[in-house]
Order: C-alpha cells, then structure tokens, then sequence
C-alpha cells in the first residue's frame, strides 16, 4: 500500500526533488529528517486545495507545515526552488504563462493579505502539479 508521502513524491521523484530544496532552505529549523513528510504535507495541501487543518494526520502535526510554508514564503525560498526547478525543467517555466491552470479562490478578487504569501502559494501549487515531470523516465 503507498503512503500519503509516496503518493506526493515517489521515491524517484523525491531523489530529485530533496538536493533542489537541500540548495535553497535555511538550514538549521527543519531537521533533514522531517523534511520530506513535511514538504510532501505542504504539496497536498496546495494539490488538494485543502485547508491546513485537514492535512491528513500521516504529514505530522498541521501547524509544522503552516509555519515552515508562511516562513519559506517571507525568505523567498520558494521563489528559489521554482528558479532552480524551472532550469532543471525549461516546460515547467511555461506553466506560468496558461492562466487556466491556477484555480482562483473566490476571495481572488481583493486586496492582497498581509503575510506576502501569494505568490509563493501559486508556486508551490504548480510545483506540486508538477512533481513527477522532474523524475527521469524508466524506459
């Protein structure tokens, strides 16, 4: 049975993934060994569209993937991984030019939020769309 984990980043995909993120995050708040559960919890939330306290119990306490999401935000680190992503994978850079692929929240239509966390949330999203394309493919 695949876990919820395997389900967001196979294990392929995170052998990818994991030195991209290794690149760019402040070292020392996320122990390495939490940080594919928590990653993983943060790419379903934006897959599924789910509020922070519906993630499911297997990706450890919600509140450690909030905080670790609005952080990462506020340094700019997922700016940073997109960059490094989208190099990695020049289709992936596109993503952001087909407005049909971004879901808009029917509060979309006011004024920003204090936090700054638009934009990191749109890149987390297509990210995490994209999480397989980075995987090289078995022949």
């Amino acid at each position: 049975m695949m876990s919820m984990m395997q389900s967001v980043f196979s294990d392929t995909a995170w052998s990818v993934w994991e030195p991209l993120i290794e690149e760019v995050r402040p070292k020392g708040k996320t122990p390495s060994k939490n940080l594919r559960r928590t990653i993983s919890a943060i790419f379903w939330r934006h897959q599924n569209g789910a509020k922070w306290r519906a993630l499911p119990s297997e990706f450890g306490p919600w509140w450690i993937a909030a905080q670790l999401f609005i952080r990462w935000s506020k340094l700019g680190v997922w700016q940073r991984l997109f960059e490094k992503v989208k190099d990695r994978d020049q289709d992936l850079g596109m993503v952001f030019l087909d407005g049909t692929t971004i879901r808009a929240h029917h509060k979309a239509a006011g004024a920003a939020k204090k936090g700054g966390t638009e934009n990191a949330e749109r890149i987390v999203r297509l990210s995490a769309a994209h999480v397989e394309d980075l995987a090289p493919r078995s022949a």
